[in-house]
């Protein structure tokens, strides 16, 4: 009865080892006498048993690694910090499995190998600008050393590309003396067109004054002309207009605020021969 009980337990162990279901999204790679012998697919699978036995099972989905930050120098001697993301797939469970030792730690060693020697031939702004093309470059380049372990690159995303904290604090004061030079540019170049724009001013100011001053000794000499003309008297002609521009001066003077009174000579017309006088005699 014991030895039934023994054998019955052996046929269930047997079968249990020999009867596997493979879920979908693996693939199981199967040894026989240490061996590589096949993978089995989804759905229900039979081996030998004792002989053969699952090595391993890998999924074959999509699979997502995490690549670890790390600090690089660019070109130009910046440090900037950067970590991304890779998707990968298992085409090839045998070559994943017996090609490198753990594919998903080479394939992370390999992108942040490839991304430190990409970024390291660029300089700070062209790195912190060019995230498709480094995403793009960096993705041809280790796509040929991944096929080899059965393993396909789906895509790989450039996370963060960031300066180190003291090279961000650089290049904060750099921008702010860079806004202060243009400030004071800005400044300069208004206070030069305001000084401009009063020069014109003034220069337009005296051209007219001057135009006003012409016209107004034409227009003089052409009233004493006038009243020479009809007078037959060039003495009176030029008494009478002086005589005209003395009173208008007396009256601009006393429409003066600063003017307390204004005193009218007593006998003006004799005050403007007397001025008169003294101009023909010189």
């Amino acid at each position: 009865m014991e030895i039934m009980i023994i054998l019955v337990a052996v046929v269930l162990f047997t079968l249990y080892k020999g009867v596997n279901i493979v879920p979908q999204g693996e693939e199981w790679v199967v040894e026989r006498l240490g061996k590589f012998s096949r993978t089995l697919n989804p759905g229900l699978n039979i081996i030998i048993p004792y002989i053969e036995d699952i090595r391993q099972r890998v999924s074959t989905r999509d699979i997502i690694l995490d690549i670890p930050g790390q600090e690089v120098i660019t070109k130009d001697n910046a440090v900037i910090h950067t970590n991304a993301i890779t998707f990968i797939r298992v085409t090839n469970p045998a070559d994943a499995i017996y090609g490198v030792e753990n594919f998903k730690l080479a394939i992370q060693q390999l992108v942040m190998t490839t991304l430190r020697s990409i970024l390291g031939e660029m300089n700070l702004d062209e790195a912190l600008s060019s995230r498709e093309h480094i995403k793009t470059k960096l993705k041809d380049q280790i796509i040929d050393d991944v096929a080899g372990w059965g393993v396909t690159i789906k895509s790989v995303e450039i996370q963060d590309i960031a300066p180190s904290p003291s090279m961000q604090a650089s290049m904060e004061r750099q921008a702010a003396a860079e806004r202060e030079r243009r400030a004071i540019e800005t400044t300069a170049e208004g206070t030069k067109n305001a000084m401009i724009l009063e020069a014109d001013g003034r220069l337009a100011a005296a051209q007219r004054e001057a135009q006003a001053q012409i016209t107004l000794a034409k227009a003089s000499a052409e009233a004493i002309r006038a009243i020479g003309e009809n007078t037959k008297n060039q003495e009176l002609s030029a008494m009478f207009l002086l005589g005209d521009r003395y009173i208008a001066t007396l009256e601009k003077m006393s429409q003066s605020q600063n003017a307390k009174f204004v005193v009218y000579p007593a006998d003006l017309q004799e005050a403007v021969k007397g001025m008169l006088g003294s101009v023909f005699k010189k």
